[in-house]
């Protein structure tokens, strides 16, 4: 007999299942890329207008995961899927619930929800088990982008560009390198859902597996090694993300590839988004995983947008 898969406190009405207030811990403090500090760090972060370091989003991931594992079972840690449109940044000793609303009957998809004790929305977007006939919320928003017009920082990142395929693997003890500058074991002790499942064998796979919040890091950790062609210095952020287990879960110490494809190309006042896709497989070259980003990137942080826009187009913005 296995462990249960978790113990936390979970409200349940008629209409939703509702996690207990937590307060996410911040580990990115030291992240760097492009050879300066991101949206983490709190000088960083202050210079562009926000309070100060931000928590990364799949943070937010774990707390809907017992969530899931209620409604859902093992096929929760097999074939799950988040898929949220981030709406508001959170910051450390800020508290947060995740309310998942029960799903209509006969259908495998749910819609989630992440509040502050204030009634601000962190994120929203949809959970699902298994393959869900209709649509995920990032799904449904990729069909209603408009197209990016006048680029300057991703004018040379294209749709459909392909990066090379790249072996990943995460240990307990290894340091996910400059994008992540933890451990597993580190993320661990201050996950805000923790479960044994995730660091000894006792669950039904028989290995510890990997945190869905957990998968980010993992998927995201070569990608320094084959960079979109954006200009940069620049700092960025994720905007929106699905994770989306296909043959799961995924376990510690296992190797996998990843290949990452653009897919969409957006923008807004503020920011130049690419939305990559990127799929994940096993030793024996099935699909396992996929993983939706949207990476907006602050026009405002890099220093030469306005005169390379003026270049480009003749005209300010």
């Amino acid at each position: 007999m296995t462990a249960n898969a978790f113990d936390t406190d979970i409200t349940e009405t008629a209409e939703a299942l509702i996690g207990p207030w937590r307060q996410p811990r911040q580990m990115l403090q030291a992240q760097t890329y492009d050879a300066h500090a991101s949206i983490h760090d709190d000088a960083t972060a202050q210079k562009l207008g926000f309070k100060g370091g931000t928590i990364e989003g799949p943070t937010h991931f774990s707390q809907f995961a017992p969530l899931g594992e209620r409604l859902w079972g093992r096929a929760w840690f097999e074939t799950g899927c988040l898929s949220a449109h981030y709406r508001s940044v959170c910051y450390e000793g800020e508290e947060v619930q995740a309310i998942l609303s029960k799903p209509l009957p006969g259908t495998s998809q749910c819609q989630i929800q992440m509040v502050k004790r204030d009634g601000i929305e962190v994120l929203r977007g949809t959970a699902s088990a298994g393959d869900a006939p209709v649509a995920t919320a990032l799904e449904t928003r990729l069909g209603e982008l408009k197209p990016l017009t006048d680029p300057v920082i991703l004018r040379d990142v294209k749709v459909a560009q392909t990066g090379k395929r790249q072996p990943v693997r995460m240990a307990f003890d290894q340091t996910m390198g400059d994008l992540y500058p933890f451990s597993l074991r580190q993320k661990l002790a201050v996950i805000t859902e923790n479960s044994p499942y995730y660091a000894s064998a006792d669950n039904p796979w028989g290995r510890p597996i990997i945190p869905m919040e957990m998968l980010s890091v993992l998927f995201q950790y070569r990608s320094k090694d084959d960079p979109l062609p954006a200009k940069g210095p620049a700092v960025g952020l994720f905007a929106d993300q699905e994770i989306r287990l296909v043959k799961g879960p995924l376990f510690v110490d296992e190797e996998y590839e990843v290949e990452r494809e653009v897919v969409a190309l957006s923008g807004s006042r503020r920011t130049e988004s690419a939305w990559v896709k990127t799929r994940v497989f096993d030793s024996a070259g099935a699909m396992v995983a996929t993983m939706l980003l949207n990476m907006a990137t602050l026009k405002d942080s890099y220093a030469p947008y306005e005169e390379e826009y003026r270049r480009l187009y003749g005209a300010g913005r």
